[in-house]
């Protein structure tokens, strides 16, 4: 099944997301930004993640650390493992077809009451494929999206105008029993 098809069972952006995707389209300076939230903490954070292996595992610590902020150390590894599972796609796929220049790729966390939502935004305008199958678990690509279906609540995509794409994904705050 195609990721369009994995899209369409599953309902648009939750709001929360949007509002991740809104904000993964500002300038950030200088290369994180987080938003406050009413409690004091902050409700979201965006960092700019740099294609190499120092911004992979920057991605990951920035992820851990905000997670811990909100009180949400117990949701870090699956976050973490759905971080670099996004991430990765979007350089692998996205960022070598971009147009020419310094491609960009914006990791955002948005939390809200019962889950929080991570977003992956690059340049690319191909939609994610995912191909869920019986043999799917040997081989040695090709899983990313499986992993995040299996974590996450619900996971999507959405085309940023005028180019490139956001793909998301919904964790509980709820710890796991």
């Amino acid at each position: 099944m195609s990721e369009a098809g994995a899209a369409s069972r599953r309902t648009g952006l939750p709001h929360s997301a949007r509002e991740a995707v809104d904000r993964t389209d500002r300038s950030l300076s200088p290369s994180c930004r987080s938003r406050p939230a009413l409690g004091g903490g902050p409700a979201s954070a965006v960092l700019r993640v740099a294609c190499s292996r120092e911004g992979f595992a920057r991605a990951r610590v920035f992820t851990r650390e905000t997670l811990r902020g909100w009180s949400l150390e117990h949701r870090g590894d699956d976050a973490v493992l759905v971080v670099t599972e996004l991430v990765s796609n979007a350089v692998t796929h996205a960022v070598p077809s971009s147009a020419a220049g310094v491609p960009e790729v914006r990791l955002g966390l948005a939390l809200g009451p019962a889950r929080f939502t991570l977003t992956v935004a690059d340049p690319g305008d191909d939609a994610p494929v995912f191909n869920p199958s019986e043999g799917s678990a040997l081989r040695e690509h090709g899983r990313g999206l499986c992993i995040v279906d299996a974590l996450a609540e619900e996971w999507g995509w959405a085309p940023r105008p005028p180019a490139g794409k956001t793909v998301w994904a919904t964790l509980s705050t709820r710890p796991l029993t």
